[in-house]
């Protein structure tokens, strides 16, 4: 009874955490809702709300934005909105920072987590995983003698927060694996190690290819 107990556990845990997670996703993007008139909202409307129509009309706003501020005229008018956020005290401080991060994660031609590397941290011994994200510039790159690599060290089970350290390049043992894996392999906690990930790989496609052969 205890093995069937676990069994269905590790069945129905990540299923009952995907659908929480997603369902507060949606729940929170359809506070979006409320920037429609009143008499425009579903329950206004068709006399009862509609989960999820808020998700579409964030999708849908994001969208028409980078439509809109692509040309000319848009690129204009974000300039403006930026430059004037950058003459408010506190604003200008917290806009910037999370513009160059922003920018620095989602542009296409940015460098964040281009490797995944092998460093020694937090003491002399102890490995873990970090990915590259640039190199030290400016005023830090004077003080520091030889190469460095700039690295983000994530936490485990939650990647979006670590450390960020600059470490010298002779350190940094560059990891053939992609980032993925890399950080499957931390939000794990080590438990799905990329050899064990690799095999499960060929183990489906092995499957797959017999069932089709089946088939046939």
């Amino acid at each position: 009874m205890r093995k069937y107990f676990i069994t269905g556990l590790l069945i129905l845990v990540p299923l009952a955490i995907t659908a929480w997670v997603l369902h507060a996703v949606i729940s929170t993007m359809d506070q979006s809702l409320l920037l429609l008139p009143a008499q425009w909202r579903p329950e206004n409307l068709f006399g009862f709300k509609i989960p999820g129509l808020g998700a579409v009309l964030t999708v849908l706003i994001i969208f028409v934005t980078g439509l809109l501020t692509k040309n000319f005229v848009g690129k204009y008018i974000v300039s403006l909105g930026e430059k004037a956020l950058h003459h408010i005290p506190i604003v200008s401080s917290i806009y910037s920072s999370v513009k160059q991060v922003s920018d620095t994660l989602f542009s296409s031609s940015g460098n964040a987590f281009s490797k995944a590397l092998l460093i020694q941290y937090p003491r002399e011994g102890s490995w873990t995983i970090a990915f590259l994200t640039g190199k030290p510039g400016g005023a830090v790159a004077k003080h520091l003698d030889g190469e460095y690599l700039s690295v983000y060290v994530p936490t485990t089970p939650n990647p979006t927060s670590g450390y960020f350290l600059m470490i010298p390049k002779k350190d940094a043992i560059e990891l053939d694996m992609s980032v993925d894996t890399a950080l499957k392999y931390v939000v794990s906690m080590g438990v799905v190690a990329p050899e064990m990930a690799a095999e499960a790989k060929k183990a489906d496609a092995a499957k797959q290819s017999n069932t089709n052969n089946v088939n046939n």
